[in-house]
């Protein structure tokens, strides 16, 4: 397996993780760039545990959603 990711798709995650709503895209960040676990988060944000995992969850399928989203003709009209 390879690290290198290509930049197109790179720019796209990237924009997909702008788009999410602010308590997902913090989670998500929390989560993987800042190596915290569910219950150091919600312990920091007063969630629960189960909101936390509940919005990681909904922040990957978001990006993933956006992410791999082909561009339709009819957005640029």
């Amino acid at each position: 397996m390879t690290d290198d990711v290509d930049p197109v798709t790179l720019k796209r995650i990237e924009r997909a993780i702008r788009k999410l709503p602010r308590r997902q895209r913090e989670v998500f960040c929390a989560v993987r760039f800042n190596d915290l676990s569910y219950v150091e988060i919600a312990e920091r944000t007063g969630l629960t545990g189960h909101e936390v995992e509940q919005l990681f969850a909904e922040a990957l399928f978001n990006i993933s959603r956006h992410a791999d989203r082909p561009r339709r003709w009819w957005r640029f009209c």
